[in-house]
Order: structure tokens, then sequence, then C-alpha cells
């Protein structure tokens, strides 16, 4: 059995059913992809495999899709081959058995760009939100999509407007790799505004994918099956704007029943396009972060620690429980008795006694004529 006709077979199979297509998977899984693809032109095959496939069974156009798509720079990539992310993917299938309905693995992807798309999904994050957005969520998602390249993490996303614009290109901006997953063809040119960012993705080492034909055009149903896709091959979804209703949060919810990690950014309470953000972290469905630290740090898998080393550190960080107190309970512009401070700190005053002199030491307090007060540096 040659590659080619796994190619050729999937191919077809990818056209005569509409995505997800859980009967047909399903039968290829059982028979493999050349076997069902000749039962299936057939009509060979069981009544609810015959429903999903009638109305274009006939529709044999795999010379057409090869030839539309090797004009657009794109390959299909089969579960067959080496690049195919079979570990991401696989959350599918196990979902699938806990009877998560929208899960359902692809037949094949077609897939624009020279990554290889299984390298690309295995540290990857998605960044997902709203198309109306904020400048404030453009910009967050733009910083944190940067931030997430420059640690060598890929960043996918939907190529939409908003949101999903902006991660792109701030992954851009990052020199990193980033993979739009589409729900339409990767020739369908669509959305238009988009076109310029799409041919930087595949010229810049990222990829654009989808599991429909050429010449698919887009459909509001087909954005939703795509979204299984994104949350599927990235190990944690970050909602960055969403309202109450949304793709995003769709997405968001894709990836809990997968059982990949949801993060969320928080917005200003007054906004509309945070609302679905605030939902996810109240109904603790999503965890809040703010930092890129903090989103792989919650992600968990890519063993990177949160950055400790850049944040500012206070003098006090050095004291102990004990001297903290005694030195916050020192005034700034009046001395105060060891009685005083002992009983503004809640410390034995034995205790206060044997600290104000180390405190005085370190640079901390200063002894006056009535007692003791803190330093004016350290103020």
């Amino acid at each position: 059995m040659s590659v080619d006709e796994l190619h050729r077979a999937r191919a077809y199979l990818l056209r005569v059913a509409e995505p997800p297509a859980p009967a047909l998977v399903a039968f290829v899984a059982q028979h493999g992809p050349v076997k069902a693809a000749k039962l299936v032109r057939q009509g060979d095959c069981p009544a609810e495999v015959l429903k999903a496939t009638e109305a274009r069974r006939g529709y044999d156009l795999v010379d057409q899709d090869f030839a539309r798509a090797a004009a657009a720079g794109a390959r299909l990539v089969v579960p067959e081959d080496d690049e195919w992310p079979a570990w991401p993917l696989l959350t599918l299938d196990l979902a699938a058995r806990r009877g998560v309905a929208e899960a359902v693995p692809p037949l094949a992807l077609w897939v624009a760009g020279d990554v290889a798309l299984g390298t690309a999904a295995d540290r990857a994050v998605a960044v997902v939100g709203a198309r109306a957005a904020t400048p404030y969520g453009e910009n967050h998602a733009a910083e944190m999509s940067y931030g997430l390249a420059t640690r060598g993490v890929p960043v996918f996303s939907g190529l939409a407007y908003g949101i999903d614009g902006a991660a792109h290109r701030g992954t851009l901006a990052a020199d990193g790799v980033t993979v739009a997953v589409l729900g339409c063809a990767v020739d369908a040119g669509y959305p238009s505004g988009h076109v310029g960012l799409l041919n930087r993705i595949v010229r810049n080492g990222g990829a654009v994918v989808s599991e429909y034909p050429p010449g698919t055009p887009p459909a509001r149903h087909r954005f939703l099956v795509r979204n299984r896709l994104i949350a599927a091959l990235t190990e944690g979804t970050l909602v960055v704007e969403a309202g109450r209703r949304s793709g995003a949060r769709n997405t968001a919810s894709t990836a809990g029943a997968l059982g990949k990690v949801v993060m969320a950014v928080p917005g200003p309470i007054s906004s509309a396009m945070s609302v679905g953000c605030h939902d996810l972290i109240r109904d603790a469905r999503a965890t809040l972060v703010s930092t890129v630290d903090q989103v792989l740090e919650t992600v968990g898998r890519f063993g990177i620690a949160e950055d400790t080393s850049a944040r500012p550190k206070r003098p006090t960080d050095r004291l102990g429980p004990d001297a903290l107190r005694a030195y916050e309970a020192l005034a700034v512009r009046a001395d105060r008795s060891d009685a005083e401070i002992a009983a503004e700190a809640g410390l034995p005053l034995r205790t206060v006694r044997s600290l104000l002199p180390a405190l005085e030491i370190d640079g901390f307090a200063v002894r006056g004529e009535a007692g003791w007060r803190r330093r004016k540096e350290n103020a």
C-alpha cells in the first residue's frame, strides 16, 4: 500500500462528508482509509455512514483538490505521516470514550507552511478571543503571544479579526511559530482583510491548517467545528476577551472537556468584551492569568518555572516574621517606646527589645530621644 494511496483515500473521505463526521471516522478506523474509501464509493457501508456521505459520495475530486492545494502551497497531512500531531489529538479519542460528543479526530488536515505540524503542536498554547476586541484586549493578546514566542512556545489561533489577529501578529513580531486553524479551506482567502497576515504566517515559519478541502467556503458551523482542533492541538487555551456567548468561549469549553488547561485574562468589570472571561473565572472553569509566566506555570508540562528574578525586591524581604512585625510597628515621623511597639506589633516586650537593636544595625530603625522610629530611607 503506497503513501499516495493513503493520501488520495483520505482526501476523498474529507470531501464526501462534512466534518466532524463521527460515523465515517469510526468506519475508517475499523477498515483503514483505502478500503473505507472504496466501500463508501460503492455505498457498501452502515446506515449512519451512508447518511453522512449520501449527498457527496459521487464527489470524487481528488485530483482537483491536490492541484488546488499545490497552487496554494498546501499539502495533505494524514495520520500515517510522521508529522501528524498524534499525541495532542489523542485527547479527542480519550474524550470520545468519556462521551464528549464533539470529540472527533480529523481524518486528515490540509496544511500550508514549512513547519512540521506535529512539531508546532508539541508545546503550543492557543490564544483566542473576541472579534470585536477592544484595544485593551488586542494589546494584551499581542503582548502575551509575543512573550510566549520569545520562550519558544508556538501560538495557535483562528485568524479572525480582533484577538486572533493580534495573537498571530504578536507571535510574528517575536519571530515565533504561529499556526492559524481555519473554518474554511486554506485557499478560501478568508477573512479577506487577513490574507496578508495569512501569507506572512506561511512565509515566516508558521502554518495554516484546515480539515476542509480546497475551495470550501466559510460557514458559521464550520468555525464551531474548527474550534475543537484549536483546543485539541494545544496544551492550553488562553481566552483574552470574550462575550457571554462567543466562539472563544466555545473553544474554552471544548478545551476543558478535553482535559486541557483553560486560562482567562481579566478585563475591566464594565467591559462587555470581558464578561465571558469573568464568567469562566468565577465558575472555576478557567485560571486567572495576567502574565506570560503565569500562563507557563499554569500549563505546567513545559517545565518552565516562573521567573522571579525580574521581580523588584524590597529591603524588608530579608526580615524574619517577628522582625517584620516590629518594623511595621515603627512610625516614620514620631518616636515610639518599646512598649508601644510591642503593643502595635502584638509581640512580647522582651522580643521587641531584642529585635530593635538588630533593626538599627541593619539600617531599618533609628533610636531617638523618646524611643524608636523607622529609618526614612526604608519608609
